[in-house]
């Protein structure tokens, strides 16, 4: 397949329903949190801590990036019987083309207004080298490479090193006395020497970029949880058993996490090892409860509005930042389209977190609305 994105009319994959579900979720989250109607207006859980600690919108990316591997513990099968040369040449392509879309959302939409109001094209030199599509892409082609190569005990071995492994970098070679700082910490020092500060995120006041390289290392993890979960779920099946064992593993795991968070916090932004437990462990626990609600309580007509999300996750996450990004350089009088749509349509009836809130709701609902025209069509887009 060349590298865009192609439309196909078979249907996917066979799934597990709640983990369709779940994807989905993931999915309308990560496009509620991404797009408020002000970004000064917004309510607690819908905001990443502003450091050390955790919120709702912590979970997010750390969720995608689970889902990613509960899809790998079916694809991987047809990959492994494929031989080596299809399967490193598979992941390799969806690996590079995955990080460029991710690359281009970054210059979306190409160009800038000059102080004159002029139209001129954006430095493609200062261009963000890193982001959200491009840390699933590393994370999902190192995640295949291990455990196709090293199979299930190098996976878990990894993981253990990989965390482990992390915690030491970070505090030896970290600034004397803060090693978890914004501005002594090491995946900033090593970032700034491979990329440099003129392809880094800018949002924290300085470059710095919390999908930077050597925090990719231990999200690497979250895929590799996903890929076990998924497995246990086909070996053992959606019952009670699975559960239990998915359940408790995950209590265990967010134990381990509030414990090493008292000397390597709990923290998104450089995604440390006790968040990496933390949020793996949520994962579990929402897991399991979607199992009993979708495949032992069977009770399912509520789930159709999260399918829709995960029957084309990335798409509709590319699209919505696309849109959203369109919405914003459209001039309205002397706002932008999407400012005026948020003014008029939200805030003149609602309080400023209300109407940012549901400025993001009804955005997403949009969304869904071409998700669910794509479900009709049985488009499926596939990276």
């Amino acid at each position: 397949m060349p590298p865009t994105l192609q439309p196909t009319t078979t249907l996917l994959q066979e799934r597990y329903l709640s983990l369709d579900v779940l994807r989905g979720l993931t999915i309308a989250l990560m496009v509620v949190v991404n797009t408020p109607g002000s970004w000064n207006h917004i309510y607690g859980p819908f905001t990443h801590a502003d450091w050390h600690g955790f919120t709702l919108t912590d979970l997010v990316f750390p969720t995608f990036l689970f889902v990613v591997g509960n899809a790998m513990g079916f694809s991987m099968k047809k990959l492994e019987k494929a031989g080596t040369e299809i399967f490193l040449k598979k992941i390799f392509k969806r690996t590079a083309v995955i990080f460029l879309i991710g690359w281009g959302l970054n210059a979306f939409p190409f160009f800038e207004f000059t102080e004159s109001g002029q139209i001129s094209m954006i430095n493609w030199g200062e261009v963000r080298l890193f982001g959200v599509l491009q840390r699933i892409a590393l994370c999902y082609l190192l995640a295949s490479v291990i455990l196709y190569y090293w199979g299930k005990l190098g996976s878990i071995l990894f993981s253990v090193v990989a965390l482990l492994g992390y915690w030491a970098v970070m505090y030896f070679y970290g600034e004397s006395g803060d090693p978890y700082s914004l501005t002594g910490n090491a995946a900033l020092k090593l970032d700034l020497w491979v990329v440099g500060a003129k392809n880094l995120y800018t949002g924290e006041g300085i470059p710095f970029d919390p999908e930077g390289i050597l925090s990719t290392i231990p999200a690497v993890v979250n895929v590799i949880a996903g890929y076990w979960a998924s497995k246990l779920i086909q070996k053992v099946g959606n019952n009670t058993k699975t559960i239990k064992v998915i359940v408790i593993t995950g209590i265990v795991f967010i134990l381990l996490s509030l414990v090493w968070h008292l000397s390597f916090p709990i923290n998104k932004k450089i995604w440390t090892s006790s968040y990496v437990l933390l949020t793996v462990g949520y994962d579990l626990i929402l897991i399991g409860v979607l199992i009993y609600i979708i495949e032992v309580w069977k009770k399912k007509k509520w789930t159709y509005f999260f399918v829709v999300f995960g029957r084309n996750p990335l798409i509709l996450y590319i699209l919505s930042g696309i849109l959203i990004s369109i919405l914003g350089i459209i001039p309205m009088g002397d706002q932008s389209l999407r400012g005026y749509i948020y003014e008029q349509g939200f805030l003149r009836w609602l309080s400023f977190k209300d109407a940012s809130l549901m400025f993001a709701l009804v955005y997403t609902a949009t969304i869904w609305l071409i998700g669910f025209w794509m479900d009709q069509k049985k488009i499926y887009i596939k990276v």
